[in-house]
């Protein structure tokens, strides 16, 4: 059959219609039904994001045929070693082995709409996040800043909020912290003047982890607190002050003990997800984490790639939803 999807090509996103890609192999065919347009979609198509290629991970569909159930509503972990074209379609075959299939394709839960579904991998990402600065702290966090209020930001600290900590949301501009309390996501926990040495946990969920917000963090957080990395970072990435190969404790998920100005810090790193995650975060999801608020937009598929070129210049705030 003829598939409609957005393709990334050297040229950028561009629109097709081919037959849907069959490699021979065990795979399930999911038919989407809604998709959502994350930060790394648009660092791939401007050539700024490193790893393998995740175009068009955000999504929520009903398989159609395979090795899983027919009927079966599931989203899509790309963390997960199978192989697929992108997610930006109005179907999609993914193939692999029968146990990473199902993990690949975890199951959503019953009740929950799209507009809330399309947000389970950001949010397994960012529980996953959540579970990490627990790990490198050793015990739950009772105070936790997130530097960032993008998506990203918003779900660690709802999470964070949701474990019993005390949360704090920053962002260089006002734009983002305006928009959210006009939605009314929420509002408790966009915090100003928190005290130096004070958290627990600061999390840079910035696009990048760029330096000034990395000293930012480094100076709110409390003498053996931790640091996390959830914003990109490339190899060779350092901060003149600190001995830390930034980059590489966030891809391997390390906790790095380091001083800043004769404080001791941890600085640990969040990188995917886990086994654990996406159940977590699709509990979170049916049990009214907000997220529906953050929807700011929402395009066709069919005119996705002239909304991707905008959405790569412009600055925009909250999430872009795709329907096929």
């Amino acid at each position: 059959m003829d598939q409609l999807a957005v393709a990334l090509t050297g040229d950028g996103p561009r629109l097709t219609r081919e037959p849907l890609a069959h490699d021979g192999m065990p795979g399930v065919l999911v038919r989407t039904e809604l998709m959502g347009v994350c930060r790394s979609d648009l660092k791939e198509i401007t050539g700024v994001r490193g790893g393998p290629s995740q175009f068009g991970h955000e999504l929520v569909g009903v398989v159609e045929d395979g090795v899983l159930p027919v009927g079966t509503r599931v989203c899509l972990d790309p963390n997960v070693p199978v192989r697929r074209g992108s997610g930006f379609a109005r179907r999609l075959w993914v193939s692999g082995a029968a146990a990473d299939l199902a993990r690949a394709l975890p199951v959503a839960p019953d009740g929950v709409g799209a507009r809330t579904l399309v947000f389970a991998e950001p949010a397994a990402c960012a529980a996953h996040c959540v579970a990490m600065a627990e790990r490198h702290l050793g015990t739950p966090p009772r105070t936790v800043t997130v530097l960032g209020a993008g998506v990203a930001g918003v779900l660690i600290a709802g999470l964070a909020e949701l474990g019993g900590a005390g949360v704090a949301l920053h962002n260089r501009g006002r734009d983002r912290l305006d928009f959210l309390v006009s939605r009314g996501v929420l509002p408790g926990v966009v915090g100003r003047g928190v005290p130096p040495d004070s958290q627990d946990v600061v999390v840079v969920a910035t696009s990048f982890v760029f330096p000034d917000l990395l000293r930012d963090a480094l100076r709110l957080v409390r003498p053996g607190g931790v640091v996390m990395l959830y914003g990109g970072t490339k190899t060779g990435d350092r901060l003149p002050e600190l001995d830390c190969d930034l980059d590489t404790v966030r891809r391997k998920e390390s906790a790095w003990m380091a001083g800043w100005h004769g404080k001791p810090v941890v600085v640990g790193g969040s990188y995917g997800t886990g086994p654990a995650d996406f159940p977590r975060a699709m509990r979170a999801l049916a049990d009214g984490l907000a997220v529906e608020p953050l929807v700011s937009g929402e395009v066709a598929l069919a005119d996705l790639p002239a909304e991707l070129d905008r959405l790569t210049t412009d600055r925009v705030l909250g999430k872009v939803l795709v329907t096929p």
